[in-house]
């Protein structure tokens, strides 16, 4: 806990006075951010930081391998497609992006079977992605983790059409969807294209 109060002290020391007309515009004027980021909860891969954005410019929900769900409005809880629905339909961000990256823990999980530690919660919500499995050719080649994490990407972006108000959007083009992968140890971002991921330059 130390650790955090030292943080936030050099957060008032260091970045607040700089930053203290930005916050009291946001609180005065309330939030307009630019884009949903969709990322994983991975403490290594932090959309913030990746995209090099200031303080209200991202809407940003995180959870294992960022995935999201199918359209599904029922009586279970859906925090993803909670922060999806505020997202587009109160704050109207002109941007969608799902933010991927290497060595994910929850895709690998998909791939080698989930911890025994992480039965009750890590392997059902991966199960929504073993279509990916199914498409592999191969599943033993040694790239099969950085593909799945690639298709995991594809797979989301795909489930965010199932959202009707997401898809009319797109279609109206008041919406732009986007997909990526953050390579960790490079620190390069990798871009969804039709042929696969393409390095941002």
């Amino acid at each position: 806990m130390d650790r955090l109060i030292e943080g936030y002290h050099r957060f008032r020391a260091e970045t607040w006075p700089g930053q203290r007309a930005r916050y009291e515009a946001l609180s005065n004027k309330g939030q307009s951010p630019g884009t949903l980021v969709i990322s994983c909860s991975d403490s290594r891969v932090d959309p913030q930081t990746v995209f090099g954005a200031a303080p209200g410019e991202l809407f940003v929900v995180r959870n294992i391998a960022g995935l999201v769900p199918t359209y599904e409005p029922d009586a279970r809880y859906h925090g993803t497609s909670a922060a999806i629905e505020y997202a587009v339909r109160v704050l109207k961000v002109p941007r969608v992006v799902v933010l991927g990256h290497a060595q994910c823990g929850g895709v690998q999980a998909m791939v080698e079977g989930a911890p025994a530690e992480a039965q009750d919660f890590v392997e059902p919500w991966m199960s929504m992605a073993r279509s990916v499995l199914r498409d592999l050719p191969d599943r033993s080649a040694p790239d099969v983790l950085s593909r799945c994490e690639v298709e995991v990407v594809r797979l989301s972006l795909a489930n965010l059409m199932t959202f009707p108000w997401v898809a009319e959007r797109v279609n109206d083009g008041s919406l732009v969807l986007a997909g990526f992968r953050f390579e960790i140890r490079t620190g390069i971002l990798e871009r969804l294209e039709d042929a696969g991921m393409v390095p941002v330059t």
